[in-house]
C-alpha cells in the first residue's frame, strides 16, 4: 500500500483518460488493482509500480475493447437476422429499447425473464439453471416484468403491444 499511494493519483488519471466514452474508468482501476496485488511479490521493481500499473491498464483496455469490437460485429449480424425476418425499421428501434432496459435489470431477474419469455424455456429447467426452486423462479420472472415495464415507461411508445413476444418471434 505505500508503494501504490505514491502512484495512485497519477494511475487514476490516467485510467479515467484511458477508459473515457469505452468502459467504466473504476473497473479498470480495481481490475488492474487486484491484478497487481496478487503478482505484487513478482514485480521485479517495486519502486516502478507506477509503470507496471500503467502498462497493465493499458493492457486490460486494449482487451475491452477489442471484444467490445467483436460484440459491435455480431449486433451487426443479429440485426442483419432481424431485418431478413421482416423486422421493420420501428420494430429494430424497439428492440434496442427493449436490449437497453434488460441491460439495465438485476441479472438474475433478467436471465429468468429472456430464458422464459424469449427462449421459452420451462419454469423447472430455469430453476435447476440458476439454482434455485421454482417458486424463486416465478418470482424472478414477475419481478422483471414489472420492472422491464416501469424501464420502458419513461420511453417513447413501443410501437408493438407486447415487446417481448417481438423479440422472440424476431429471434427465432
Amino acid at each position: 500500500m505505500q508503494a501504490y499511494a505514491k502512484c495512485h493519483e497519477p494511475f487514476v488519471r490516467y485510467c479515467s483518460a484511458v477508459a473515457y466514452g469505452k468502459l467504466p474508468a473504476e473497473d479498470l482501476v480495481q481490475d488492474v488493482l487486484l491484478s497487481a496485488f496478487h503478482r505484487f511479490d513478482s514485480i521485479e521493481r517495486p519502486e516502478e509500480l507506477l509503470h507496471y500499473l500503467i502498462r497493465a491498464a493499458r493492457n486490460r483496455a486494449i482487451s475491452v475493447w477489442r471484444v467490445q469490437r467483436r460484440s459491435e460485429a455480431i449486433c451487426e449480424k443479429q440485426a442483419a437476422k432481424l431485418m431478413e425476418r421482416g423486422a421493420t425499421a420501428e420494430m429494430m428501434v424497439d428492440v434496442g429499447i427493449v436490449y437497453a432496459a434488460l441491460d439495465r435489470m438485476p441479472k438474475d431477474q433478467r436471465d429468468a425473464l429472456v430464458l422464459f419469455e424469449i427462449s421459452g424455456v420451462p419454469m423447472g429447467e430455469i430453476a435447476v439453471i440458476q439454482a434455485c426452486s421454482e417458486g424463486s423462479v416465478k418470482t424472478r420472472v414477475s419481478r422483471a416484468r414489472a420492472k422491464l415495464r416501469e424501464l420502458l415507461e419513461g420511453r417513447a411508445k413501443i410501437s408493438v403491444a407486447d415487446p417481448l413476444g417481438a423479440l422472440r418471434t424476431l429471434i427465432l
